[in-house]
């Protein structure tokens, strides 16, 4: 017997498949920090980052409320990830020395492996962080960061193998700032002292020259 085909009025269509909210925000994450970075937060458009993720733009204002909304997310997305990995480093397992040696290092790492931060911080400086101040997760964030260099500083004070003049605040800012300047001052710096700076040896180089230098302006004998 002969079955009878089904007009195509009968046959459902398959549900179409369901959205999954974090993919969808991760997916318009990763475009935001793109699209920030490249553009600052003036130039940046809602609707280039939501076609850059694949996604309606609508759900940019459904998930983040707005651009505002969304560039804050930006932030507080690569700070947590720079935070979370300095915490992975676990410099209270390690000696002093060697725990702010890592710590250098892995600073100089992480801004030659991320441009994209770089470019976002010098673009909430231009807005005079004013998107940063109105978020409570970031200063909760690094309160444990620098609660952990300060307990690396006090354990090689004890030791005698750092001085005791430094508070964790003032030596984060310097560890930042000795490799921050260096990337994003790279191509300035290149053509004013006509070295290329972002050659791997000149890379190799200023790593170990911000590690030592580093070490040393914390050495006891270094004091006065």
């Amino acid at each position: 017997m002969t079955k009878t085909a089904r007009s195509p009025s009968s046959v459902r269509a398959a549900p179409p498949p369901r959205r999954d909210p974090a993919a969808s925000r991760d997916a318009l994450m990763t475009a935001a920090v793109a699209e920030f970075a490249r553009r600052g937060f003036e130039g940046a458009r809602v609707d280039e980052i939501a076609a850059s993720a694949g996604l309606n733009k609508q759900l940019v204002y459904h998930y983040f409320g707005s651009k505002q909304g969304l560039y804050l997310a930006a932030l507080e997305s690569v700070y947590t990830q720079i935070r979370e990995k300095e915490r992975r480093l676990s410099l209270g397992e390690l000696e002093p020395v060697e725990a702010m040696a890592q710590l250098v290092g892995f600073s100089f790492d992480y801004l030659l492996e991320h441009p994209e931060f770089i470019a976002l911080l010098a673009d909430e400086n231009r807005n005079k962080g004013e998107h940063i101040l109105g978020s409570e997760k970031l200063r909760r964030m690094h309160t444990p960061f620098i609660d952990m260099l300060d307990a690396t500083l006090a354990k090689g004070v004890e030791q005698g193998v750092f001085r005791a003049d430094f508070d964790a605040v003032n030596v984060y800012i310097s560890i930042a700032g000795i490799s921050y300047f260096f990337f994003s001052n790279n191509h300035t710096l290149s053509a004013i002292f006509g070295r290329k700076l972002g050659s791997r040896a000149a890379l190799a180089a200023r790593r170990r020259h911000v590690i030592a230098f580093t070490l040393n302006a914390l050495r006891p004998d270094a004091a006065g």
